[in-house]
């Protein structure tokens, strides 16, 4: 899908011509609703992006506002292609959609993350055990298509035409420990394999900066190829996802994110931070997990026939028979892990 043509940046696109018009035509929100015989809740909807807009909903609009034949049938194309589906909407029960879609529409996205790694940037053990943090109760099927949808975004890195990324991260984000020193280990190795890339630029913010311009949180400025399509600014929350559109945010903003990089290491010095914190994490520099620590499983006797012990690192997870240690372990990676709990919990076993 080429940029700028996904369904969300031309319901954008409508949407504002929509309003628009009907500023130009002198006609307020609610007299557009006596006009066709409606709410003004649904015209004020339509203009601010929260419910779609339908061809029919076009004509109707445009007839009222005096619209020349021309842009009645530009708008009404736009209306049908702003309908039509994209790859996130299946995921939709789990991520804003709006958001994916204009990630996906845009050239290039500054973000700053002061607790966590930003999503474009997360290893998938990483992402895996943040989920399993913040949504303790998600099914294994839930975890498995977030990861599934984490992927598919970062793919927008990669493309031919990749989108480019300038992500700001707080130090504290690389030292908090998320899933065990050796998933943090491989997630800090990630981010110097991605910050390699030509289109990505990785900074960090140090302790010792002390405040700096985002101590509010964290967001994204989303660019658009066309002009025509202005900047858009994303705050996240547990509760609810913010669009800034107005000038004035967008300034600010940007001004905030300008500030911020200055006030950051350089990209060499922020690797070589990267690079310093991962070396603590993992000794050795291997690339293999951290020496693991059997468990014994709390319903194993040394007297009875079975006597399981465990050994969990984030990364995988080994199960042994203690009672014949040099037979070896089964070896599990984070994913087969979790699904093999989650049907553990609920004893669901495929007899196969």
């Amino acid at each position: 899908m080429a940029r700028g043509s996904s369904p969300t940046l031309r319901k954008r696109r409508l949407v504002s011509e929509l309003r628009r018009l009907r500023e130009e035509a002198a006609l307020t929100i609610e007299e557009v609703g006596e006009r066709l015989e409606c709410s003004a809740s649904k015209i004020s909807r339509i203009e601010t992006g929260r419910v779609g807009v339908t061809p029919r909903d076009v004509r109707d609009m445009l007839a009222a506002y005096g619209a020349d034949p021309v842009t009645l049938g530009e708008l009404v194309q736009l209306a049908r292609e702003a309908r039509r589906k994209a790859w996130w909407d299946e995921f939709g029960d789990i991520a804003p959609g709006r958001y994916i879609g204009f990630e996906a529409d845009a050239d290039s996205v500054r973000t700053y993350q002061g607790l966590m790694i930003p999503g474009l940037l997360q290893h998938e053990g990483y992402t895996r055990a943040l989920i399993a943090d913040v949504l303790p109760h998600a099914s294994p099927d839930e975890v498995d298509r977030r990861v599934a949808l984490r992927k598919a975004r970062q793919a927008l890195l990669l493309e031919e035409d990749p989108l480019t990324l300038h992500a700001v991260i707080d130090e504290a984000a690389l030292r908090r420990v998320v899933g065990g020193p050796a998933v943090m280990a491989a997630q800090l190795r990630k981010l110097g394999e991605v910050g390699k890339l030509d289109n990505v630029t990785l900074q960090v913010v140090p302790f010792t900066a002390g405040g700096h311009a985002a101590m509010d949180g964290p967001f994204v400025i989303l660019t658009f190829p066309e002009k025509s399509d202005p900047d858009v600014v994303y705050l996240e929350s547990t509760r609810s996802d913010v669009y800034l559109e107005q000038p004035s945010d967008v300034v600010r903003y940007s001004d905030m994110f300008a500030r911020l990089a200055a006030a950051s290491l350089g990209t060499v010095e922020s690797m070589a931070v990267v690079e310093q914190v991962a070396r603590e994490l993992s000794p050795t520099g291997s690339e293999q997990p951290m020496k693991q620590e059997w468990r014994k499983s709390r319903r194993s006797s040394a007297s009875g026939p079975e006597c399981v012990e465990i050994a969990l690192d984030g990364v995988r997870a080994a199960v042994r028979d203690s009672k014949n240690r040099t037979a070896g372990a089964l070896d599990f990676d984070a994913g087969q892990w979790s699904r093999f709990l989650g049907v553990a919990k609920r004893g669901t076993y495929d007899e196969r």
